[in-house]
């Protein structure tokens, strides 16, 4: 649960009555309303990335300190996050779940000096924001509704995407401006509530690019391959860890061209887009992970 946000008083002052309480909520949101349409509402122009967007899928940028002082870690929920040095100051990239709840959210931040080591936490605060519904119809109804026999294998495979996408590979600094790992129209955005052959299912935890089969698929910036295999819903599957708690993954490929433990650079060939895997047909899904959450991988793009 999001922790209580407090209020206190001065002495010898009334309490706020409650319509001013509520402009003072609003006052505390601005900031944070105003980053998240500011990196909606320029998707069309070309700008920097990452873009802050403090909602459900998206990143919170919160400032660490200035440049000129040692590098802090920053933790959330328990888990290191991608901590950067860019405009004169150090940052963490925060990946809120697609599942947070609107509110005020902690941080804690670590610095070592020449006096020991420093802790002390900093709050961002997460926006309300909904998604569209997208429906799709299924025509091997085993993707939509497995049979017994395969939910070994799914849940099998389940864990092991949750360890791979949180893992943290410690790196001095990490390429988190992604270029788009194929050229095709985006069929399908990021947290899309997913409605299959008319049963609800997860909202969509990527982009979809259009392409027909064999279509390059390369890497969008320097990495390891940590997992190259094929999958029961995403079949033919790679993903690259980047560094520092940023994960992608490449899903329903016709062919890999990489393996575990190999290095890639930017643009290097991942393999071919295919239909493997549960799909509608040929295309390519694209996951973004940061600090083991699914985010919009939009908002790594730089336009």
């Amino acid at each position: 649960m999001n922790p209580a946000i407090r209020r206190t008083q001065m002495p010898g002052r009334k309490p706020l009555s409650r319509a001013p309480r509520r402009l003072a909520d609003a006052v505390i949101a601005l900031p944070a309303a105003i980053a998240m349409l500011a990196g909606l509402a320029n998707a069309g122009t070309a700008h920097a990335a990452p873009r802050a967007a403090p909602i459900p899928g998206g990143i919170a940028i919160v400032r660490l300190a200035s440049a000129e002082a040692p590098a802090p870690q920053a933790f959330y929920m328990g888990r290191p996050v991608l901590v950067e040095r860019r405009d004169g100051a150090w940052r963490a990239l925060v990946g809120i779940a697609l599942n947070a709840e609107p509110g005020e959210q902690r941080l804690k931040v670590v610095t070592a000096g020449a006096a020991g080591v420093a802790e002390r936490e900093t709050a961002f605060r997460v926006m309300p924001h909904t998604y569209a519904t997208q429906k799709l119809t299924i025509r091997d109804t085993t993707k939509v509704t497995p049979p017994p026999d395969a939910l070994e294998r799914i849940e099998r495979e389940q864990a092991r995407m949750v360890e791979l996408r949180t893992r943290f590979r410690d790196v001095a600094s990490v390429e988190a401006d992604l270029a788009p790992p194929a050229r095709g129209r985006l069929s399908s955005r990021f947290g899309l509530r997913r409605v299959l052959n008319g049963e609800p299912r997860n909202p969509h935890g990527g982009l979809d690019f259009a392409l027909p089969s064999g279509t390059p698929v390369t890497a969008p910036a320097a990495g390891v391959v940590i997992d190259a295999a094929d999958y029961y819903y995403c079949g033919n599957s790679v993903f690259v860890d980047h560094g520092q708690g940023l994960i992608s993954l490449y899903c329903h490929l016709d062919r890999i061209d990489v393996a575990p433990g190999q290095s890639l650079r930017r643009g290097e060939r991942i393999g071919l887009s295919g239909a493997s895997g549960r799909a509608t047909g040929p295309h390519l899904h694209w996951s973004v992970y940061l600090n083991g959450n699914g985010i919009d991988p939009e908002l790594l793009l730089a336009r």
